[in-house]
């Protein structure tokens, strides 16, 4: 029961530490509070060095050793995961006073500009002064501050509190609005005609157990499921298809069971083509009841299920591989068609297969010119003549960079916010030699969605080869460990992680299983790695094979790397590796 007395609302003093204790112990204790673990000791570790009066200290440098595990060479300007981690809390703060802390006495803000966090009673809340830059990264606060969180629609909690009822109803509601207009960078349109877009029916999940908290589960992990489907813009999801209509009503059909065994938990999923009755995708997912909560369980259990059936390079579309010969033999294709051919591209990476989803998109966005999406993935389709032109076998050209950087700033212009349309920015950007806009780029696209694996597979990928291998690794790590595909493009990545960190057996290992068997830097990179570990008849046949099917590559190396590695560094030790493999390397310029 709430014990008002104990606020004084004339009074300008704050909460006592005890009462910020307590209301840490209930924010932490809260389902709705979502945040993973170091999330959680993030939030408690700059509380309690505020209130032990060192707040003065809470600087990245500080939060990343104390914190994150980070070594004394921690560099704030160059790793971006305590801004990344910070943002996370603030949104995870908002939800829980928007959803659960209501009624609470209590108010803790992280503010922007900073890490030291902010108390007050509800009553005493008044509206926030904007903060003042952070010193240690200016330039990421102010791409932050200019809107590029989808939580910056939200009217903060305390504000809220002094609003007439009415008012703070209309507010709500225009806060929801405003979150389906720009979570994941989405915008409402009209449904597509159901050729375009794979439809997938959740159907009901059975219960394997008279337990209630069984059929508890199931439903709710139902709903996590549509909820997290629903924010997708590649799929149509279907709830409850009509009764006589089950057969055309989609395209999939995804089926599962909740099963209960004292404290143990295993929830079965499978996706089914309705076509033909093929399972093309299942899984098991266990839990410990004692361990985790029922709604931690449903989220995190919906997150892998949404993660392996539906995003990019999920069973969904691999499974409509089919369509990559027919988007340019289509006159009346739209844009969302193309799609799964742009995923079933990126795994066969052909001339044939580059050339088709090509002129797919061009030719949709002809008919819809206002898909972000498209332009972006347009944008990426170009790009690749420049990334892959061994292996496409297109000329040496400015043209690409050209069309790729002008389809990015159209993708852009539409939808600024969309993770997708960011991921296109900033790899333009970083082939253009703008590192400092491409890593904006990439920190707002991951901000945006940090469970889209692909973003962050890429964003960290850009941060590794602009020298941050630290932070980058670890996000190309995370994005292996979700099955972001495709896998042999990260496979390499790490490939380069363990090479520029001086393990050459893990270096060896990594791009040994990458498959990128007919990609020539995949085997500039091998033949640099065996350099290095003294392998000289097995590098022998690296460099066979590359004179054999990339000719015009062993004479333009110099080039090519330094358009990948940023820091002159890292592309001295990978010359290093092809030179004691016997290969020679052009001087730079100048040199």
């Amino acid at each position: 029961m709430r014990n008002a007395t104990k606020i004084d609302v004339f009074s300008s003093l704050g909460p006592t530490a005890e009462e910020i204790c307590r209301q840490v112990e209930r924010i932490l204790a809260s389902e709705e509070f979502h945040a993973p673990k170091r999330g959680r000791n993030f939030l408690e570790f700059v509380v309690s060095e505020t209130l032990a009066g060192r707040s003065g200290f809470l600087k990245a440098f500080t939060i990343a050793n104390m914190v994150f595990g980070r070594e004394a060479s921690f560099d704030p300007q160059n790793d971006p995961v305590v801004r990344i981690e910070a943002g996370r809390i603030r949104k995870a703060l908002e939800r829980y006073y928007l959803v659960a802390g209501q009624a609470d006495d209590v108010i803790i803000t992280v503010p922007k500009g900073g890490y030291v966090p902010h108390f007050e009673y509800t009553r005493d809340a008044s509206v926030p002064v904007r903060p003042e830059k952070d010193p240690e990264n200016p330039r990421i606060e102010e791409f932050e501050d200019q809107g590029h969180s989808p939580q910056a629609t939200s009217p903060p909690a305390p504000i809220a509190r002094h609003l007439g009822t009415g008012l703070l109803a209309i507010l709500l509601l225009l806060a929801l609005a405003s979150a389906f207009l720009v979570a994941g960078g989405a915008r409402i349109r009209p449904l597509p005609p159901k050729a375009s877009l794979p439809t997938v029916a959740v159907e009901v999940f059975a219960e394997s157990s008279s337990v209630d908290s069984s059929s508890d589960i199931a439903r709710g992990l139902r709903d996590d499921l549509i909820g997290q489907l629903a924010q997708l813009d590649d799929i149509v999801v279907v709830a409850d298809p009509p009764m006589g209509d089950r057969a055309t009503a989609a395209d999939y059909a995804l089926q599962g069971n909740v099963q209960t065994d004292g404290s143990r938990l295993r929830s079965v999923a499978r996706l089914v083509r309705r076509a033909d009755g093929a399972v093309i995708w299942a899984n098991n997912f266990d839990a410990d009841l004692r361990a985790q909560n029922k709604l931690w369980i449903q989220s995190n259990v919906a997150r892998q299920i949404t993660g392996a059936v539906a995003r990019p390079h999920g069973a969904i579309f691999q499974a409509e591989t089919a369509m990559i010969a027919q988007p340019a033999q289509k006159a009346d294709q739209d844009s969302h068609a193309c799609i799964p051919a742009y995923y079933s591209y990126l795994q066969a990476m052909t001339v044939q297969s580059h050339g088709a989803v090509r002129e797919c998109l061009q030719q949709a966005l002809r008919r819809t010119p206002d898909d972000a999406t498209s332009w972006a993935l347009l944008s990426l389709v170009y790009l690749d003549e420049i990334r892959f032109r061994y292996k496409l076998g297109t000329p040496s050209s400015a043209e690409p960079l050209e069309l790729a950087t002008a389809s990015a700033q159209r993708a852009a212009s539409l939808a600024p916010d969309n993770p997708r349309v960011l991921r296109a920015v900033m790899l333009v950007n970083f082939f253009r030699g703008d590192i400092d806009k491409a890593l904006a780029a990439g920190t707002a696209a991951y901000a945006a969605d940090p469970d889209d694996v692909e973003v962050a597979g890429e964003y960290g990928l850009r941060l590794a080869m602009s020298g941050k291998w630290q932070s980058g690794c670890e996000l190309i790590s995370m994005a292996l460990d979700k099955n972001a595909g495709p896998r042999g493009y990260y496979e390499a990545g790490m490939a380069m992680c363990a090479f520029m960190r001086g393990d050459i057996e893990a270096a060896e290992q990594w791009s040994r299983i990458s498959d990128l068997d007919c990609n020539p830097m995949r085997h500039l990179a091998l033949l640099s790695i065996l350099g290095a570990a003294g392998k000289m008849d097995e590098a022998k046949l690296e460099q066979n094979w590359l004179q054999s099917h990339a000719p015009a590559l062993m004479t333009n190396i110099r080039q090519e790397i330094s358009l990948r590695l940023q820091r002159p560094a890292d592309q001295e030790r990978f010359f290093a590796g092809l030179r004691a493999a016997g290969v020679a390397v052009d001087l730079p310029s100048g040199g």
